[in-house]
């Protein structure tokens, strides 16, 4: 007999007392205010931690005495007003004239669209670095009284929840969500229904459910395509899983959120400013801004110029498997009535995303660079090697003069900072949360007694033992472990041996990550994990995207070794990686292990959450650490070129790895001395905090974007979308002009270039160059110096402009300089021309260029 069972929800009343409980879980604002979680969390921890963190679905399963007790409770109630106080001043504050000096908080609007935002993981609409940025830079947003908006997908069934089974095979769970319990609440239209938008795919027409979220003092808008409107075979499911399906589903999702995005802000009334493409996904919103803009009686090259002036686009890998590209026949299918809605064929639009690198496809990474005029990478490695990637899009310009810049990631460090600390230094250093962006106040963390500074780390490193040891025990009793088993895997990280150093390793475990580097010499790595003076422990944890078999075979390795007679114990591989174990683990570990393959490393924030919280890394010289290692903060392993054998390279670089815990980081941890704790320890973990607050923390960040991306933006989008596109017309009439004449144009020496001149004489310099049609106002004739005969670094150069001096007998035209070297000794000088136009946003974005 078949037995059914039934769920209820008994949902409580809210007493008065407490009915601003609503507000405070309504806003993702507790994703980042640890007061504000810590109400609902001495209301009734273990639903708490059943609840997922999630204070809204807590509110529908807290009891009813639960919380009559705490409105009649003087203590809580005290800590609920203190809370809100704090909810409502934060709430109500201003722009500073820093940020108004660039946006005008009543006219401009920053629209940041990104595929996935990580605010905390009762919101599952992230899968890593890309979406914890992206939450980040939000947060950093609210917190700087940006006027911003940020625009996502809300995904059904959002990424993936993982397990590992007991041969240490990852298994991937999707759950669908139930948006009433989430933090959201749908957009309401003019007719008093739910908004919608439509998008169109390839015979038919999509709708979209407009969803709103508050974080802070910013709005999150996110898009779904779960109605009953649409059909329950295709559409319904476009928005179900993040980077979910095949390529079919990435286009249409990318549909959704480029193009579907700017329909939605405007049904809602927005008129951004400045538009933040935050990797290649939501490109298509170049695409539909164009459209509105032709749709008024503006042609396409026009609107390209309006458009592109006004936005700006981030890259974040170098890894190219992270670049969406499309195959010409699918978009063909999806966008030949978009072409002929911009008014050009579709030779002209599939031009848009062309990429050297696999010609005939659309690389959406193209499309956003050719649709923006503001570019960055991620740190100042990752952004020199963008440039080099991508140097395509401007192919006569000097790789290290394009226009793709970079701003370095920062963390939001009220997010990741441990409770403890935060509570220390509101004691301590009370206006600590104002002093982001001042790198002289943070000396003052050198001030904390260094015996408080060890306690507190040791206290934390327990707090993390104990929800390590927790995860671990769970997993492997669902894995079938024997009792005995699980505590011999278990012992070291129960405390019962006594103090040990611990190593962190968590993230994705994508191949070029290279988690398996430190097994690479197993017999000197038993050697020092089982050292009987100075022991250690490693405890990795991460995700392998479901499809990425090389990945999940890393996470069987890790698995294989942890079981190792010689390893069980000191070698624990956790599931579940999130934002909760993510927070757990760069709180409590004490080095925080990164040795990705050079120069792949983006930018690598887990070393950044680690290093606010005292933990020090041990990390190859890529992409943050490669600015942000002084000597002092932590430890470095220098990386081989490319180019190098990948076998050698991974053995030199693993050793190098083996040798540094070994001969360093193990000698200091132990060296207890009479005080006994390390005080160089607590030296270099102090450096490590005092170091990375300030310099990479996403306030820092935002305020990078604002000062070199969003003002110019917003004073491009002004200057474009005047007078009717007045000065896009122009500049677009222009370049076109430029480039049917710019294969033409070369130069010639008119002067003999005498090898030394006197001190104080001037080196008379003549250029005869034949414009092909332009003007001596369409270019610029320059003369670069500098004192080294191969150097390519722009800012070891010396610039001088050559000025149009007469017209020669051939109708060529003659430019000319009278060159007063600044330096001694021998030098080296260059001559070009390139177009210029005071419109251009950067003075090479045209990509042309000729050389003497």
């Amino acid at each position: 007999m078949n037995e059914t069972t039934f769920s209820l929800e008994v949902r409580p009343n809210i007493p008065p007392r407490l009915e601003r409980l609503h507000d405070l879980a309504n806003n993702l604002l507790y994703s980042w205010e640890r007061r504000v979680r810590g109400l609902f969390y001495r209301l009734d921890q273990p639903l708490w931690e059943a609840c997922g963190h999630n204070p809204k679905l807590f509110l529908r399963r807290v009891s009813q005495e639960v919380l009559e007790q705490a409105a009649e409770d003087r203590a809580f109630m005290e800590d609920y007003n203190r809370t809100l106080s704090a909810f409502d001043t934060y709430l109500e504050e201003s722009p500073t004239d820093h940020i108004a000096s660039y946006l005008d908080p009543e006219r401009d609007l920053v629209a940041y669209f990104c595929a996935e935002f990580g605010f905390h993981e009762s919101l599952p609409i992230y899968s890593g670095g890309l979406g914890i940025l992206a939450g980040d830079h939000c947060k950093a947003a609210s917190d700087l009284c940006l006027p911003f908006v940020g625009v996502g997908l809300l995904y059904r069934q959002g990424y993936f929840d993982q397990t590992i089974d007991n041969q240490g095979r990852q298994v991937a769970h999707y759950h669908p969500t139930d948006f009433t319990t989430l933090a959201v609440r749908p957009c309401m239209g003019e007719d008093g229904g739910e908004l919608r938008v439509a998008v169109e795919l390839p015979g038919r027409t999509v709708l979209l459910r407009v969803w709103e979220a508050q974080a802070g003092r910013i709005r999150l808008y996110l898009l779904d395509s779960d109605l009953p409107e649409n059909s329950e075979a295709d559409d319904r499911s476009i928005t179900y899983q993040l980077y979910g399906g095949g390529t079919e589903t990435r286009i249409q999702q990318e549909i959704c959120l480029g193009i579907g995005g700017v329909r939605a802000l405007r049904a809602l009334g927005l008129a951004p400013t400045v538009w933040h493409i935050n990797e290649g996904h939501s490109a298509f919103q170049v695409v539909e801004r164009c459209r509105e803009l032709v749709a008024e009686g503006h042609a396409f090259d026009t609107a390209l110029e309006a458009v592109a002036g006004g936005t700006v686009f981030t890259t974040h890998t170098p890894v190219p498997a992270g670049h969406d590209i499309f195959e010409r026949e699918m978009m063909e299918t999806y966008f030949a009535g978009t072409a002929e809605a911009l008014g050009i064929d579709l030779a002209r639009f599939l031009a848009l995303g062309e990429n050297a690198v696999r010609n005939g496809a659309f690389n959406m990474t193209a499309l956003a660079l050719r649709g923006s005029r503001f570019h960055n990478g991620v740190s100042r490695i990752h952004g020199r090697v963008a440039s080099e990637m991508e140097a395509g899009i401007w192919p006569q310009i000097p790789l290290r003069e394009n226009p793709l810049r970079y701003v370095t990631n920062g963390i939001h460090v009220p997010t990741f900072l441990a409770r403890e600390w935060g509570n220390l230094f509101d004691m301590r250093l009370r206006q600590w949360r104002n002093e982001m962006l001042n790198e002289d106040f943070w000396q003052v963390v050198d001030e904390i007694p260094d015996h408080r500074y060890w306690s507190l780390r040791q206290s934390l490193k327990t707090e993390m033992l104990e929800g390590v040891a927790a995860r671990a025990e769970h997993q492997f009793r669902r894995n079938g472990l024997s009792a005995a088993m699980i505590k011999r895997i278990t012992r070291h990280v129960r405390q019962t041996e006594g103090d040990m150093l611990v190593i962190g390793f968590a993230r994705r475990f994508a191949t070029y990550k290279r988690a398996p580097l430190i097994f690479t010499h197993l017999e000197q790595l038993k050697e020092l994990l089982n050292d009987p003076e100075r022991p250690a422990l490693l405890i990795f944890a991460g995700k392998a995207h479901p499809r990425d078999e090389p990945g999940q075979a890393i996470i069987h390795h890790i698995h294989e070794l942890s079981l190792d007679p010689d390893f069980i114990g000191k070698i624990l591989l956790l599931e579940g990686y999130d934002m909760a174990l993510a927070r757990l683990l760069v709180t409590g570990v004490d080095v925080w292990l990164n040795n990705p393959e050079y120069p792949l490393e983006a930018c690598g924030t887990s070393g950044q959450k680690a290093g606010v919280n005292g933990v020090i890394n041990l990390s190859v010289l890529d992409g943050w650490w490669g600015e942000g290692y002084d000597g002092e903060n932590g430890w470095a392993i220098t990386p081989h070129e490319p180019g190098f054998d990948p076998h050698y390279r991974d053995h030199e670089e693993a050793r190098d790895l083996l040798n540094i815990l070994s001969e360093k980081v193990l000698p200091l941890y132990y060296d207890r001395g009479k005080q006994g704790y390390s005080t160089g320890w607590v030296r270099k973990s102090k450096a490590s905090m005092r170091t990375t607050i300030p310099r990479f923390n996403a306030q820092r960040m935002v305020m990078d974007y604002v000062r070199g991306f969003y003002g110019p933006a917003r004073d491009q989008n002004a200057r474009f979308m005047a007078d009717g596109l007045k000065a896009a017309k122009e500049l677009a009439e222009w370049k076109a002009r430029v480039l049917d004449c710019w294969d033409g144009v070369w130069m010639q020496r008119q002067d003999e270039a005498p090898a030394a001149i006197r001190h104080g004489e001037s080196l008379p310099i003549r250029v005869k160059a034949h414009l092909n049609g332009l003007s001596p106002e369409d270019v610029t004739v320059e003369c670069l110096v500098t004192t080294a005969p191969d150097g390519d670094d722009p800012e070891a150069m010396e610039r001088f402009a050559l000025t149009a001096a007469e017209v020669a007998e051939d109708g060529n035209h003659v430019f000319s300089l009278d060159l007063e070297p600044h330096l001694p000794g021998l030098q080296y000088y260059k001559l070009r021309i390139y177009p210029s136009h005071p419109a251009c946003s950067h003075p090479f974005e045209l990509g042309r260029m000729v050389w003497l």
